[in-house]
């Protein structure tokens, strides 16, 4: 607005809040991101004018809700820079005096007669065609439909600017798109790592999931074949989050899979080569805890080594619980690794194993609360009596009811039932 134009009175209280809150606080830190929020624009009828805009100018309605103070209504222009509020003063108010004046408002357009003769042909009043300006610019005047005045303005220099904006933001969204793209392949390519298929044991019924709260993860959970009626069951919780956990991931899994003919009778051996693989292939501060155990379906017996992870838990038919504990360190971190020992343990129908990554139990509500192993554990002997699909169903659904909001860790789940 020019000064020989008079004050424009706005009475609307949300420039009333927005202005409090930024005279308040953010005009106090000196790297303060600011810039125009809004021009108002004073209007007789709402729905009348907005058919101008987004109809003629071509305009998009940012914001058209009712509030304490009645219906708000934000409109932009197509690169949302800037926002213009249609008003609508009451009757005798200072703001209905300034229906039908001069905004003082111009719009810049990279192709000035482009925009003119859309515009004119949308039936948008111009005073004149496009005139030349001293400046080496061009103008035209127009107003909407309640007489309110607006210039359309271009010049050579602005046009490169624009066209150098414009450049910058499709540069952006391209650079965004691959980005999400090639994300969207490492979420598919990682999902194949995991088991596709189950190896048929008679007497466990196993199931497992691995929830990212990323495209993609550092958790990983395997199922190995070891023989007749003999499981190797795997899961493991990277150093890190995101893309780095996830490579992580990928090459563990690999060394997992190159070395597993030699967990059918060498697991310590086992365990040492893929140490050894998975400390020279990456950087010094990566590591993995990692929980291998290994079931005979025959004996219904399970041999474990716990390398640095949580405890598993083992909940037996008569309700004790036992937890299978860290048997030695993380695998990665050390040259001179000392295997970890392994443990048996006897199983019977009716039990229940379960392995997790702290996605589980560190799962917290919007008080800060975490979900717990003891509520894991509650939660395995109320749904017991689920298949071992549905008891991980059913405990991811009631993760989810504790913690509604933004999950923060991949949730990472094995159960395994011992059948008669």
């Amino acid at each position: 607005m020019s000064p020989e134009s008079g004050p424009v009175i706005d009475d609307s209280p949300v420039q009333k809040k927005v202005g409090s809150t930024l005279g308040s606080t953010a005009l106090s830190r000196p790297s303060t991101y600011l810039r125009i929020f809004k021009s108002n624009v004073f209007v007789r009828d709402l729905d009348h004018s907005l058919k101008f805009y987004v109809d003629q100018l071509g305009f998009k309605v940012v914001v058209d809700g009712l509030f304490d103070f009645g219906r708000w209504v934000a409109i932009a222009p197509p690169d949302g820079s800037t926002i213009l509020a249609l008003t609508s003063p009451k009757r005798g108010s200072e703001n209905h005096k300034l229906i039908g004046r001069n905004t003082h408002i111009g719009f810049i357009s990279e192709d000035m007669n482009a925009t003119y003769e859309l515009w004119h042909s949308r039936g948008v009043r111009f005073e004149s065609p496009p005139q030349k300006t001293l400046w080496g610019g061009a103008f035209a005047k127009f107003v909407d439909v309640d007489g309110n005045e607006f210039e359309l303005i271009a010049s050579d220099e602005m046009s490169r600017e624009i066209e150098s904006q414009r450049r910058a933001v499709e540069e952006k969204l391209e650079a965004e798109r691959r980005a999400a793209q090639e994300m969207e392949i490492a979420k598919q390519v990682q999902a194949r790592l995991f088991p596709q298929i189950l190896p048929a044991v008679k007497t466990l019924d196993y199931a497992g999931v691995c929830i990212q709260a990323r495209h993609v993860g550092g958790d990983y959970y395997d199922f190995l074949t070891l023989g007749p009626e003999r499981l190797g069951l795997l899961i493991g919780d990277i150093s890190g989050k995101g893309i780095a956990a996830a490579l992580l991931m990928a090459n563990l899994q690999a060394n997992l899979r190159s070395q597993f003919s030699m967990a059918r009778d060498e697991p310590h051996a086992f365990l040492q080569c893929v140490n050894q693989l998975f400390y020279e292939n990456t950087v010094d501060s990566a590591y993995a805890t990692v929980i291998f155990a290994e079931y005979d379906g025959m004996a219904r017996r399970l041999r474990y080594a716990n390398c640095g992870h949580l405890s598993a838990l083992l909940l037996h038919g008569d309700g004790l619980l036992e937890r299978l504990q860290s048997t030695g360190t993380v695998l990665g971190l050390f040259k001179d690794w000392e295997c970890p020992t392994t443990v048996e343990c006897q199983l019977s129908p009716g039990d229940i194993l379960a392995l997790y990554t702290d996605g589980v139990t560190e799962s917290f509500n919007p008080d800060g609360e975490e979900f717990g192993e003891e509520r894991l554990v509650d939660a395995l002997q109320r749904y017991r009596e689920e298949t071992a699909r549905g008891i991980i169903s059913s405990i991811v659904a009631e993760i989810q009811r504790f913690s509604p909001e933004e999950q923060h860790d991949d949730i990472t789940l094995i159960v395994a039932k011992c059948r008669g």
